[in-house]
């Protein structure tokens, strides 16, 4: 069984008095709760196969099938997981739709089609739309994978539900628009990515 790589994402007192000072009401929040350790996957490939995992499931089940991954697939690595058959993905629990995705984003990597590592030299933006290009990956992933692998410093997906419900939770809104949840993002940058681990936390109170 090969346990993939994991680390905090980083972050410090600046980020934290920052956002303090440009958001009162979320700045309770930090200080009420403090630093919190956001575990991440350092390492592209198996952060972009967890982040599909995860679509459209709960957290609980996500890490019951990535847990299984690592027991009974290792290495998860491009050229091993390319040569597993989608069969044998769907077996750990997922859609095979879903298995299916995974083994072709492996065989892009694997075969140099698809350069995971030029993500590291893109913007934001640009690291997105190549991340969307890929079967399997929408916005709300590649953004995923921009957080959780890449520690990008300013991203705060609209696409994640949890993220919506934990800023209507701190406002106290009975609903939240696409222009009430950009008010907020802007106020958090350039540290959005911050006040996206803290309204995680807020969501699931």
């Amino acid at each position: 069984m090969q346990t993939v790589r994991t680390k905090i994402f980083e972050y410090g007192q600046k980020e934290m008095d920052y956002l303090k000072n440009a958001d009162p009401i979320l700045g309770k929040v930090i200080d009420r709760i403090g630093k919190i350790e956001r575990v991440i996957i350092p390492d592209l490939f198996p952060a972009l196969i967890y982040a599909i995992i995860g679509q459209q499931i709960s957290l609980k089940a996500c890490k019951t099938i990535w847990a299984r991954m690592q027991d009974q697939l290792s290495p998860i690595v491009p050229e091993h997981i390319a040569s597993i058959s989608v069969e044998d993905i769907q077996q750990l629990g997922m859609q095979t739709k879903k298995a299916g995705y995974i083994k072709g984003i492996a065989q892009k990597a694997a075969s140099g089609e698809f350069d995971l590592n030029r993500l590291y030299e893109l913007s934001d933006e640009e690291a997105v739309k190549q991340l969307s290009s890929l079967s399997g990956i929408g916005k709300w992933t590649a953004e995923m994978l921009l957080l959780n692998c890449l520690e990008r410093q300013d991203i705060v997906s609209y696409g994640d539900i949890a993220i919506r419900r934990g800023m209507m939770k701190l406002y106290d809104l009975p609903e939240l628009s696409k222009e009430q949840f950009e008010v907020y993002r802007r106020r958090y940058s350039p540290y959005g990515s911050v006040a996206s681990i803290y309204l995680w936390r807020v969501s699931y109170e």
